[in-house]
């Protein structure tokens, strides 16, 4: 672990990132500039030499400096100096190719209804793949990366915004104008084997007739009785015989 910065130099890099250029680290500041501290804190903690970051180091700035380049409003935060913030201006020719991250649960809906923001106001894009996975990995740690078509979603009417250099924003993106991976397959349900005939469970305490076993057992009792009525017949002609000869009329 590198040694820790002072509460001023910290200071001095979250009014870098918030104050000037959010976009390098893929964050989109609010009308008023600001962002969440949660959503802070994680592209801080990306930063080499600056992973031990937490919300109470951005406390202690408030509390040391006497004057914190910062203000808080509940878990949001801003730069005070913001003159040099990038303004959202419509993007009239925006790269041919813009990438965005989904969580990898709403890969299936996406595909079938379209690209919406979920739990911010617009769909947050990047001309460079590194930027939407770094994005990507922060609501999902194996998000799904898409490919946008500028000049699809221009003649379906999508709007984009600047945000900064390495930024782009839209309402929603429509299916037909971005591709991904392959849809992972549906598994197979296992085939259950089937029984010619489902007996029914015992329950303890009772005693169930098997009605197949009943008929072989009758089948078996008549064959039974007609063998030995055969034997019966014969024993007594053998009989008969033996007397004729002890016995001859």
């Amino acid at each position: 672990m590198g040694q820790l910065k002072s509460p001023k130099q910290l200071a001095k890099f979250i009014s870098y990132i918030l104050g000037r250029r959010p976009d390098e680290f893929g964050l989109v500041p609010d009308t008023d500039g600001f962002v969440k501290i949660k959503g802070l804190l994680k592209a801080v903690c990306e930063e080499d030499g600056w992973r031990y970051v937490r919300r109470s180091h951005i406390d202690e700035i408030l509390l040391t400096l006497t004057d914190p380049p910062i203000d808080i409003s509940d878990n949001l935060i801003r730069a005070k100096s913001r003159e040099h913030l990038p303004q959202r201006t419509p993007a009239a020719n925006p790269p041919k190719l813009l990438y965005t991250c989904i969580r990898r649960k709403a890969y299936p809906f996406v595909m079938d209804k379209g690209i919406f923001p979920i739990g911010r106001r617009h769909v947050i894009l990047s001309p460079k793949k590194e930027m939407a996975e770094k994005m990507g990995k922060r609501i999902d740690q194996t998000p799904v990366l898409l490919t946008v078509q500028s000049q699809k979603s221009l003649n379906k009417r999508v709007v984009f915004y600047n945000s900064g250099d390495l930024i782009f924003l839209a309402d929603s993106i429509p299916v037909g104008c971005f591709t991904g991976p392959p849809l992972p397959q549906e598994k197979p349900e296992p085939k259950k084997e089937t029984l010619k005939e489902d007996r029914p469970k015992s329950l303890p305490g009772t005693f169930l007739m098997d009605l197949t076993d009943e008929k072989n057992h009758d089948k078996r009792s008549k064959h039974e009785r007609k063998r030995k009525e055969i034997a019966w017949k014969k024993d007594r002609k053998k009989m008969k015989r033996k007397k004729e000869k002890m016995w001859p009329t």
